[in-house]
């Protein structure tokens, strides 16, 4: 299973930090990748990295503020999300693919997935 968490309430301008992880199966054959949803919209890639942590791809609207990464030994991955702005807040899911695509489309995530941890960023 996969547990999300290190949501919170932010001010913009600020950052947080979600943390995966993993347990109960082997974490390093798949890619992880992190979602983010908002009521009446649908599900939304923002990053993905490969199994090995060697390749990444974020969403046009996150790039250069946020940083997927991982760590294999520890069963966990991190989404560190810098300059957080209004339209980031959302609740924030990560999910294993056998791929990270550079589309990150949500489709390809169809192993394990998170709960969910929400994210605000509100003045």
């Amino acid at each position: 299973q996969l547990q999300a968490f290190g949501g919170g309430w932010v001010q913009p301008g600020g950052s947080l930090r979600l943390s995966c992880a993993a347990s109960g199966f082997d974490f390093e054959d798949y890619a992880i990748g992190w979602f983010r949803q908002t009521p009446g919209k649908e599900r939304e890639g923002v990053a993905c990295v490969t199994w090995s942590g060697g390749t990444s791809y974020y969403a046009d609207s996150v790039k250069g503020r946020f940083t997927i990464s991982r760590n294999n030994a520890r069963n966990t991955a991190w989404l560190r999300m810098n300059s957080l702005k209004h339209e980031d807040t959302a609740v924030y899911y990560c999910a294993t693919g056998r791929l990270c695509p550079r589309s990150i489309a949500t489709t390809l995530f169809d192993g394990y997935w998170g709960q969910g941890t929400l994210v605000t960023v509100s003045s």
